[in-house]
């Protein structure tokens, strides 16, 4: 009965939060095609919405730690499910992704996309793939913002093992800027696939910034396990039994 009221909830919640969407798109269009600032107040204001009715409605509290970056730099995070984007675009001052190519076609959430200056990436060829997204994020240099990346390049369910892709570090080298990796435990609340969202404490944890200069590899080697044992701590401490051989 318990888990059964928590599937209504949860529809509850995601019904009403996808109609937010429509509802706030709406409402702050006159206001973005004036103003390109005022797209980066709706998603904001979305995104806060959004963690205020997850506790309100499914229980589903939200956390941030560590110190929210202001500056030009990469944000390297740990990507489990929709809602560690909610939380991370909630608090940053300018947000803006590395997309797949196909989601700027999406009706509202492609528009404010390209309003708060997301790169569409194309991920048919890697190699030509890559070269495009280095050579459109530079081009948007003149637009500052915090640029957000997945270095695995997709959700990954708690607990599941995926490699970090090497496009985090060669974004790294060639933009010159700092990177803030971030952690989360997202995904033992609110999992990349299926309706039930639990009630929790939901975490995303902005970690020490890597300074500017490394070479891709030494990156590379720093980044992923620096974001899996902060995120495995993460999990650890919302009761999720971590794979034997998991770092904290």
């Amino acid at each position: 009965m318990r888990n059964a009221l928590q599937y209504i909830l949860s529809l509850i919640f995601i019904g009403q939060m996808y109609l937010a969407m429509l509802a706030f798109a709406l409402w702050w269009t006159p206001f973005v095609l004036l103003r390109r600032d005022a797209a980066f107040d709706a998603v904001h204001a979305y995104c806060r919405w959004v963690r205020w009715t997850a506790a309100i409605l499914v229980g589903l509290k939200s956390e941030i730690r560590g110190e929210v970056p202001q500056d030009e730099v990469i944000i390297a995070a740990k990507h489990q499910s929709f809602f560690d984007i909610i939380m991370i675009v909630s608090v940053v001052p300018r947000p803006k992704f590395i997309m797949k190519k196909q989601l700027m076609w999406a009706p509202i959430l492609g528009w404010y996309a390209k309003r708060i200056g997301c790169v569409a990436v194309d991920r048919g060829r890697r190699s030509i793939a890559m070269a495009k997204m280095v050579a459109d994020v530079k081009a948007g240099a003149e637009q500052a913002g915090q640029l957000i990346i997945y270095p695995q390049g997709t959700r990954v369910a708690a607990g599941a093992v995926k490699s970090y892709k090497v496009g985090v570090g060669v974004l790294y080298s060639e933009l010159g800027q700092d990177c803030v990796p971030a952690a989360t435990n997202v995904g033992v609340f609110w999992p990349r696939h299926g309706l039930l969202r639990k009630p929790g404490l939901a975490v995303v944890e902005f970690l020490p910034r890597i300074p500017a200069g490394e070479t891709v590899g030494n990156f590379m080697a720093r980044i992923e396990p620096l974001v899996e044992r902060a995120s495995n701590r993460l999990m650890a401490e919302a009761g999720f039994p971590l794979p034997p051989g998991a770092q904290v």
